[in-house]
């Protein structure tokens, strides 16, 4: 009897916060659709390269070897908050492994990290206790598109008690990219550890931001690409949130308490004067929110995609205000004419960025 009351219980509480997430998220445009198929391109000169994390178990990446085969160019590339479990978003929807490759840079790409920010979180997300015992692999909960730009992305809403990736054990990001992976990248591949490259979109430009201003001899250069720059900013935290409920279900207060240490440590306007101090060279961008002409491939891509930069371009702008006030002379700017959140927009720019990149790393 006491069984099945808890069960009640529980079945009340999933429904009432998966309710009450759809009545939330609905207003903001945040989709709710079927999920479609991924075509992965897996890249065949890229080999998976597993590393053992104390809390996450393994973890993979893809590694693409740079043209010359030296060991002291190497850049990370961070993926968004659709990140999937087998390949990352780059690899799958663009070319940007060859054109690093050919300009001898070696390429290391994290796999999985769904919603994570690529940080160290707080506590296994869950909701109010609820939800944290799924499965470490995630296969069951993820969205089968993985578009980081979330054009078709279906709801997370209902995976808020769900099992996946961060739920069943602590993400712990910031340390395993800090400190495991290019540890064993060194062991194992010879790979430099120092004077690294790494930059990132959406999320994962955050997160680029992130690594390199706490972990300066690692990273001398760090690019965001339609990155979230000043989450501290009134009602980005309420952003992040919804956002993170659609992307696979999680909840921000699992990363991080409000307006905490945690939080003020991952907010780049919050640590900008150690970017300024390690003269870590950075290269910034978010583009107009105006579609281009090869931006238009159906509504909800445009429809999604146009508000998300929108709030990255004022995020970003602000990023560029505090970094001037603080008299920083170690960035460039990007603002493209139009663009919007999506992958068209990110493959572009790293062509614009890659001269930067190169000549500011090994």
């Amino acid at each position: 009897m006491r069984g099945d009351r808890r069960q009640r219980s529980r079945g009340w509480l999933k429904n009432s916060v998966v309710g009450l997430a759809l009545a939330v998220a609905l207003p903001f445009g945040v989709s709710v659709v079927e999920a479609g198929t991924a075509h992965a391109a897996l890249d065949p000169s890229g080999f998976d390269f597993y590393v053992d994390s104390a809390s996450m178990g393994p973890v993979k990446s893809r590694v693409f070897r740079a043209a010359d085969g030296n060991t002291s160019r190497v850049v990370y590339v961070l993926d968004g908050m659709r990140a999937q479990q087998d390949l990352s978003g780059w690899e799958i929807n663009t070319d940007i492994t060859h054109a690093l490759t050919a300009a001898n840079i070696n390429v290391v790409m994290p796999i999985g990290g769904q919603s994570s920010f690529y940080a160290d979180w707080n506590a296994p997300s869950s909701i109010l206790g609820v939800g944290d015992g799924g499965s470490s692999s995630g296969s069951s909960s993820l969205s089968s598109s993985g578009s980081a730009s979330g054009s078709s992305s279906g709801s997370g809403a209902f995976q808020l008690l769900g099992g996946g990736p961060g739920k069943s054990y602590r993400y712990t990001w910031e340390t395993f990219l800090s400190q495991d992976l290019p540890s064993a990248l060194q062991s194992r591949l010879g790979f430099s550890r120092t004077r690294n490259g790494i930059f990132g979109l959406s999320m994962g430009g955050s997160g680029a931001l992130t690594l390199a201003a706490y972990h300066p001899d690692q990273f001398s250069f760090a690019g965001s690409f339609s990155g979230y720059l000043n989450i501290s900013a009134p009602g980005m935290r309420e952003a992040i949130r919804l956002a993170m409920i659609d992307a696979g279900g999680y909840n921000v207060d699992s990363m991080a308490p409000p307006w905490g240490p945690q939080w003020l440590h991952m907010d780049p306007f919050v640590f900008a004067p150690r970017l300024r101090d390690a003269n870590t060279r950075l290269w910034i961008s978010a583009a107009s929110a105006i579609p281009g002409a090869g931006d238009v491939t159906g509504i909800m891509p445009v429809i999604q995609g146009v508000p998300l930069e929108a709030l990255a371009l004022v995020n970003t702008r602000a990023f560029q205000a505090r970094m001037m006030s603080l008299g920083a002379n170690n960035v460039t700017y990007d603002f493209p004419a139009t663009g919007v959140h999506n992958w068209n927009n990110w493959n572009a720019e790293v062509y614009r960025m890659l001269p930067d990149l190169s000549n500011n790393i090994g």
